[in-house]
């Protein structure tokens, strides 16, 4: 990718709304400093339930309104977009973007864009989105739910065809060659529950109990249906099991089939829409601290699994105690 870098014209940076800090790579930064780049924050509608819900819930300031203000000052001068590739008016934000962008360039050749960003967070949905509603072609670029389903560079595809004034945009679709940033253990929990490292790095019964963590600070009626509010994965994991019948022989709860299935209806927007992230001048300034040094790699994230068990199993001895 870096080689390819020279002959692009604007950068695309993908990053997942659900995780507006913990989905920044420090190593991206240095790669595309000095490079101009629109970031697109991809998956909106996961991570909101809509402005007047907003409202209703939160009192008379749209808290999603003062959370995307907040992102775009943090991201200052690059520009931002916040998108769902299901929804064509967020898609021709950024296509306009694009085509106001190759107009500045006056270039009759053509403009070339890059889409970049972290595995998993929605690079080859926004292509084919933008392929789709910008030229009305199919789909251009492999999508899938676990991280690396996109293995090499591929070819450019049109998104905008040429005028007399301008020509034509073509686009690039890379894999998610920079591997997650990971300072600490709570970023690598993000970042598995978003699909953005593959499922086996981190068990399912850990990463739903984290799940069931942020359930409870957000709002514990999500899994009412199941149980009342509780602290104890292993009970709300039987009660999935029993309830969508995920038993093994003898009428066993399945307990790793049970958590698999919590964790991939919350991706899917079935179980709440939230933000990961604390999105606040605090937050903003600790993650720049935080980020001035080198991150873990990804050969850490079982020590990172490994440190989350044992606060868990340490905090529960004391509150058994």
């Amino acid at each position: 990718m870096k080689t390819m870098l020279s002959s692009i014209d604007l950068v695309i940076e993908c990053r997942d709304y659900r995780t507006p800090l913990t989905s920044r790579n420090p190593l991206f930064e240095e790669n595309l400093a000095g490079r101009e780049r629109l970031i697109v924050y991809t998956k909106q509608d996961l991570g909101s339930e809509g402005k007047d819900h907003d409202r209703r819930v939160r009192g008379t300031l749209a808290i999603e309104i003062l959370r995307e203000n907040m992102i775009r000052e943090l991201h200052r001068p690059s520009s931002v977009l916040f998108s769902d590739y299901r929804n064509p008016t967020s898609i021709r934000k950024v296509l306009d973007f694009a085509r106001d962008h190759a107009m500045a360039a006056e270039s009759l050749i053509g403009l070339r864009l890059m889409v970049v960003g972290m595995p998993n967070v929605g690079k080859s949905s926004l292509l084919n989105a933008l392929r789709q509603v910008g030229v009305g072609r199919g789909k251009a670029a492999t999508t899938g739910a676990q991280p690396g389903v996109t293995r090499k560079i591929g070819t450019t595809v049109k998104v905008i065809d040429a005028t007399e004034e301008r020509g034509p945009v073509y686009l690039v679709d890379t894999p998610g060659v920079f591997i997650p940033y990971v300072p600490n253990t709570e970023s690598m929990l993000k970042l598995a529950l978003c699909g953005s490292v593959k499922d086996t790095i981190i068990a399912p019964t850990t990463l739903a109990d984290y799940l069931l963590y942020l359930f409870n600070l957000y709002k514990p009626t999500i899994y009412g249906e199941y149980m009342p509010p509780t602290n104890e994965i292993v009970d709300l994991l039987e009660a999935v099991a029993r309830k969508t019948g995920r038993l093994q022989k003898g009428g066993i709860p399945d307990m790793e089939a049970s958590a698999l299935w919590m964790i991939q209806r919350w991706r899917g927007g079935h179980l709440g829409h939230f933000v990961l992230d604390e999105v606040s001048e605090e937050s903003f300034d600790k993650e720049r601290r935080d980020t001035q040094g080198c991150g873990e790699s990804m050969n850490q994230a079982r020590k990172a699994e490994k440190d989350v068990r044992r606060q868990r199993s340490k905090r529960r001895h004391l509150d058994a105690g």
